[in-house]
């Protein structure tokens, strides 16, 4: 782990009175179950916000032993405690047992590792980190961050395919070449022989960036480059060149949107898409992750007009047909 002294925190707010909405109605302190609320198996998957085990979407998942903890594909034997394996603002997915919630998995992976390229001031304060756009909402966390600065980025997507940061920290300075390496894991689009783009949205809108690579790159990766699969590309360059950066690795991975059928999940993140609205119904997206809802569906005291690009969501659903099929929404 990085040293806690170089960990730069960006902590997701939220309001008091929802936290103790929260608290009565979602389970902190362990009394509730997660995975919309049906006491099954399911998966949870959004923000630390604390520990004792480990706090996600306002549940406490306990860990023993047994649980599996992965961090950027590799299992943690440590035995470390949980905070010293993982940090509040992480995005992480957690595999959580049945009729309680004992952690069976937690699994974080970062959305990007590479060095600080450009830094845009405004409104949003933008990094640009191997073509991709890294929204920075806390000013001091901004301006402390250098050009050139190799930062490891935990964040949502946001509706113009920007990584909206909740947790960034410096990484220790890599070896020289050959073993300088970066990574950035996103969805395939605009697929060809020897290139892509790839970007955080699955439908490959909002900000891309152009991948070239040869046969070697794809030794590894079964079933092709189809539009749409989630990748991590491994790539040397510090930034692209020409507007692309070159792979020197690409592995095809599960995003974190993608569920078994019939599995009870909790999903925190940002509308991307709204489809359409007919009343207390609808359709929209959250990560490009389709959401349905249905007259049934408790909007947590808040009205479905107030879903908009960008709202930050917890949806509690089962997954149907690709879908998730929303029985609750909590407003972030």
């Amino acid at each position: 782990m990085i040293p806690a002294g170089r960990i730069r925190r960006l902590r997701i707010r939220i309001p008091l009175l929802l936290l103790t909405f929260l608290s009565l109605s979602c389970g902190i302190g362990g009394s509730d179950f997660a995975g919309g609320g049906t006491g099954g198996t399911g998966i949870s998957t959004g923000s630390i916000s604390g520990f004792g085990s480990v706090v996600v979407n306002s549940v406490h998942y306990r860990t023993d032993n047994n649980t599996k903890k992965m961090l950027n594909g590799k299992k943690d034997n440590s035995g470390r405690m949980d905070n010293n394996i993982f940090a509040v603002g992480m995005i992480v997915s957690v595999r959580h047992g049945t009729g309680y919630n004992n952690a069976l998995e937690i699994e974080y992976r970062r959305n990007l590792m590479g060095p600080v390229a450009k830094k845009i001031p405004g409104a949003d304060n933008v990094l640009e980190i191997l073509g991709l756009n890294v929204v920075v909402d806390e000013p001091a966390n901004f301006d402390s961050i250098k050009l050139g600065e190799i930062v490891e980025v935990s964040g949502f997507a946001d509706n113009a395919g920007r990584i909206r940061a909740a947790y960034i920290f410096s990484v220790p300075p890599p070896m020289p070449p050959p073993f300088l390496e970066f990574d950035v894991k996103g969805f395939v689009s605009e697929s060809s022989s020897t290139g892509f783009r790839l970007g955080p949205l699955p439908d490959g809108s909002g900000v891309t960036v152009a991948v070239s690579y040869d046969a070697a790159a794809i030794a590894g990766l079964s079933g092709g480059l189809d539009n749409g699969i989630f990748v991590q590309v491994t790539t040397a360059d510090m930034a692209p060149v020409a507007g692309s950066i070159t792979a020197t690795r690409i592995e095809g991975l599960a995003s974190r949107t993608d569920f078994p059928e019939n599995t009870a999940v909790d999903l925190e993140g940002l509308v991307t898409a709204l489809h359409s609205v007919s009343g207390n119904v609808l359709s929209f997206a959250v990560e490009g992750k389709r959401i349905q809802t249905y007259n049934t569906t408790d909007f947590t005291g808040h009205f479905p007009a107030e879903i908009q690009p960008n709202t930050r969501l917890l949806v509690q659903g089962t997954e149907i047909g690709g879908d998730l099929s929303a029985a609750r929404i909590v407003f972030r």
